[in-house]
């Protein structure tokens, strides 16, 4: 009982010590890979006093059979194949990779994208608020052959 006690104490200690260095105690991951198709040239963008990011949508397909799961592997080669496309928005901030991109990026090549997820908000045209999930790219894999220089 006693060593609950202490040890319950000293986590609120530590709590009450570390509310200002809190990200010193705690670490946190926000890592995304996607390996799919790019729906669209990209484009590079620059907002007044900012620097430039290239942005490309980029889609990734799960597919799946009706039925499956369920009475064993007979009944997987069954049924009607059903597929999802979801759509992500990619942006590259980073120099390098961001005009490497720009160039060489392609609609229907095949690459692999690493970066962290980003959620944010924005007004659109019709003065309605919206919000935007957007892959921030740290590092891109080209995976298909047909990757040629923009003309």
């Amino acid at each position: 009982m006693f060593r609950n006690a202490s040890a319950q104490m000293f986590r609120q200690v530590v709590r009450h010590v570390s509310t200002d260095q809190s990200l010193i105690l705690e670490r946190s991951i926000n890592r995304v890979q996607l390996l799919g198709r790019v729906g669209q040239d990209p484009v590079m963008r620059q907002v007044e006093g900012r620097n430039p990011v290239t942005i490309f949508s980029m889609a990734t397909n799960e597919m799946w059979r009706s039925g499956e799961g369920e009475g064993g592997s007979q009944s997987s080669q069954q049924g009607d194949v059903s597929q999802k496309t979801t759509w992500h928005r990619v942006s590259i901030f980073k120099p390098g990779l961001r005009d490497i991109a720009y160039q060489y990026v392609k609609k229907g090549a095949r690459i692999l994208v690493e970066g962290k997820l980003d959620y944010g908000e924005y007004v659109d045209k019709n003065q309605v608020r919206r919000q935007a999930t957007t892959i921030i790219a740290d590092n891109i894999v080209f995976l298909s052959d047909n990757v040629r220089e923009r003309q």
